[in-house]
Parts: C-alpha cells; structure tokens; sequence
C-alpha cells in the first residue's frame, strides 16, 4: 500500500513485536493451533503482506483463544508505527 506522510516522520519496518489475541472457533476465528514459522497474510489499514511468525522460547504452539506475545518478519517493508492495529488471517 502507499502512505502519504511528511518526509522522514513514518519509518519501514519488516521486523516487529507483537501482543496478540488468537479468536476462538466462537469468535470466529481459528479452529486449529498454528506454530512457528507460520505464514499468514498480515492487514495493516488498507494493505495486506504475508508474515512469517516466530513464537518465544519454550512455546511449541499457540492454540486459538490465547494470548501471545510473538515476533513477526514481513516479507516487504510497510510503514507501521508502535500501536498500529492489524488483523492476522
């Protein structure tokens, strides 16, 4: 996606750490756990890219309805900022 920002105020960033809530099969989301090196399409404001997720030490799955704390490798560089809300599908 494009981003029209000020020169220099809004930085590219394929590599990040993130807080997230996996949905329930109830919620609407995963019926199945994921692992790392898992690679889903990452939606950021109007632009999506595939992500290649690593999960910490010592945790072998994420099962849907935790919370997890994980860090994400994009495949392209997009312009996102701390606090910036995305969707995982």
């Amino acid at each position: 996606g494009q981003v029209l920002a000020k020169p220099g105020s809004v930085k590219q960033h394929t590599k990040f750490k993130a807080e997230v809530y996996v949905l329930s099969k109830e919620e609407g989301g995963r019926h199945t756990p994921f692992f790392a090196n898992y690679r889903p399409q990452f939606y950021f404001r109007t632009t999506d890219v595939t992500g290649i997720i690593q999960l910490p030490e010592g945790t072998e799955m994420v099962m849907p309805g935790d919370n997890i704390e994980m860090t994400v490798e994009l495949i392209n560089a997009i312009a996102v900022e701390e606090g910036t809300k995305f969707s995982i599908r």
